[in-house]
């Protein structure tokens, strides 16, 4: 992690922890190969680097495509900022933008990949990406890798790729949104409306790709936290906007899962019902990890 919340690590202050959301990170180098491996670039293409961060990927493509082929872009000036005399060091020079990525941008590219998640493929990358090029993203709250290939109407034909991977979602200012912390404060230990027993063990949603992903799916906006007893059993929230909450613990040498839920929805229900599918479909663990490349 590189900046939490608004505080960059290069402005953080000596032994003082700062407290907040990652807002940036030097994402795994595995990940960045894997992002820029499912764009199939090829020299001669003009590609837009979503997301400079640090500068690595940006690096990375200037060496495959050369400086005048490369535009990356960042909402964050700093970010870009230091990107660009790190990029000087190793004497690449690139187009740097400094912008939001959801915005309307200039130029046009044969190739659009995105080192942060997206809730939704934005219609401006559309209208600079060439006819017959390719982007790559990941979409927000989920762990799944989408490609699309544009079009000669200007819409574009997409598939989920086979590997997982994710980013930091986009922001637009200097810091996410506020998180549910009144609402978990209300319901850290309160009673549910429903009380039940599950015979799954907590799991760590977030961590569980395939399940996660679904979950996200299937109702957006869930957030999780994760925590332990005094006895070092197990527990998680889920927390939603709506008011929906559900709080689960199992404890040490336990097989089931104590469930409370309350609110206008049963958020661990649903959570229930894609573990149970993904369990008896196909053979497939109910609370493996699967397969992945990292996240960023």
């Amino acid at each position: 992690m590189t900046r939490v919340g608004p505080v960059h690590a290069d402005h953080a202050a000596d032994g003082q922890a700062v407290a907040g959301r990652p807002t940036s990170s030097s994402t795994l180098p595995s990940l960045v190969v894997s992002m820029l491996t499912h764009a199939q670039l090829l020299v001669g293409q003009a590609l837009l680097d979503v997301a400079t961060g640090p500068g690595y990927s940006a690096a990375l493509a200037c060496a495959r495509l050369g400086d005048d082929y490369v535009t990356t872009v960042d909402v964050d000036p700093y970010l870009t900022e230091t990107a660009a005399d790190r990029l000087d060091s190793l004497g690449h020079h690139p187009g740097i933008l400094t912008q939001d990525a959801g915005a309307e941008l200039p130029g046009e590219y044969d190739r659009i990949v995105s080192m942060v998640s997206v809730p939704r493929v934005p219609a401006s990358w559309l209208r600079v990406l060439r006819p017959g090029g390719r982007l790559v993203t990941t979409l927000a709250g989920t762990g799944l890798i989408l490609t699309a290939d544009r079009d000669e109407d200007g819409g574009a034909a997409s598939r989920v790729e086979w590997d997982r991977g994710a980013f930091m979602a986009t922001r637009t200012s200097d810091d996410y949104p506020p998180q549910l912390d009144a609402l978990f404060a209300q319901v850290r230990e309160r009673d549910g409306d429903d009380v039940t027993q599950s015979p799954f063990p907590v799991l760590d949603v977030m961590q569980a790709w395939e399940v996660w992903s679904m979950l996200s799916l299937t109702a957006p906006g869930i957030e999780h936290r994760n925590g332990t007893d005094d006895d070092g059993g197990r527990m998680t929230w889920m927390l939603h906007h709506d008011g929906s909450w559900a709080r689960a613990h199992t404890q040490p040498g336990s097989r089931t899962t104590t469930v409370h839920q309350g609110g206008p929805r049963r958020l661990y229900t649903l959570l229930e019902g894609i573990r149970w599918r993904k369990g008896s479909g196909g053979g497939g663990s109910s609370t493996a990890n699967c397969p992945c490349t990292g996240r960023g």
